[in-house]
């Protein structure tokens, strides 16, 4: 068992937002699905996952570049999101959100009436 504290890494993450939707892709190296949480409460975004010991007990490193921790990292997003449509896909070490935007903050073309 790891009596050591791991250490806590920030994944490395991009937010684009489209016509319809944020999307926050993040990388998680070495994380296992199962070990992912992700929380959305009060416009606050909350990404957890944890590595399992196995990967953080390695062993004696001649080199080490690569850091072994868990990840946390959280957003302030606004008011627009649908917070119970949020998805989620996760593949090759690499976390997809799908935030949809709700309809009253989609941008919209406004028309110019005729006097």
């Amino acid at each position: 068992m790891n009596t050591t504290a791991c250490k806590t890494y920030k994944p490395l993450s991009d937010i684009v937002e489209g016509a319809d939707e944020f999307q926050v892709i993040a990388e998680l190296p070495g994380v296992e699905r199962d070990s992912i949480e992700i929380h959305f409460e009060k416009n606050e975004l909350r990404l957890s996952a944890k590595i399992s010991e196995e990967r953080s007990e390695r062993g004696n490193f001649l080199m080490h570049e690569y850091g072994v921790g868990d990840y946390e990292r959280s957003f302030v997003l606004g008011d627009g999101i649908d917070g119970e449509a949020i998805t989620a896909e996760f593949k090759d070490g690499v976390l997809t959100l799908r935030l949809p935007k709700r309809e009253t903050s989609k941008a919209r073309r406004i028309e110019i009436g005729q006097n």
